[in-house]
């Protein structure tokens, strides 16, 4: 039987373990620079692309502006300038056109309550708003508040404004003058 004995002055020592845990340690450093090498290959694929769009989208924003440029200075010479009131003309017409006027007026009669009559009426159209100026006559405070209450109630008139009322004295007139705003729903 042979029985292993050290005979050296100093014990043997194993660096196994040393040796295990070093190259562990480089298998997971070189897992992590490869991971984050990876990483930084894929982020600056993605910045490249980005910077491509980016400059392709600046070029395009630059030849608009310059094109915007060339047509405002178009538009600013005296011969063109006839163009753009004629535009905003035309504009307005087909703006007041769409405006359905007879349906106004059916339902401004509908609404009138009885002693309630038309002095004058003013209809405005600004931007797509049709905003009418009333001055009607009363016979007496019922049918005043009969009016306005009816065309607080009516789906085709909206944000009525009382601007004001009188009391009037002089014979053959309507005893209350009144005097309000109202926007007709253009439907």
């Amino acid at each position: 039987m042979y029985v292993r004995l050290n005979l050296a002055t100093q014990p043997l020592i194993s660096h196994r373990r040393f040796f295990a845990g070093s190259a562990a340690l480089a298998a997971l450093g070189l897992l992590l620079f490869l991971g984050f090498g990876w990483r930084f290959y894929v982020l600056r694929k993605a910045d490249e692309s980005f910077r491509a769009r980016s400059s392709k989208i600046q070029a395009e924003l630059n030849e608009e502006s310059k094109q915007r440029a060339e047509l405002e200075k178009y538009f600013a010479q005296q011969q063109a300038a006839g163009f753009q009131e004629r535009a905003k003309f035309v504009v307005g017409v087909l703006q007041a056109r769409s405006v359905n006027w007879t349906q106004m007026f059916m339902d401004l009669e509908k609404m009138l309550p009885p002693g309630v009559h038309v002095l004058h009426i003013d209809p405005k159209l600004d931007k797509g708003v049709v905003s009418v100026h009333f001055i009607v006559g009363a016979t007496n405070q019922e049918a005043k508040l009969k009016l306005l209450k009816a065309f607080e109630d009516s789906p085709a008139f909206a944000h009525v404004v009382l601007l004001s009322e009188k009391a009037e004295t002089r014979p053959g007139s309507d005893p209350l003058t009144i005097e309000f705003v109202a926007e007709f729903a253009n439907t």
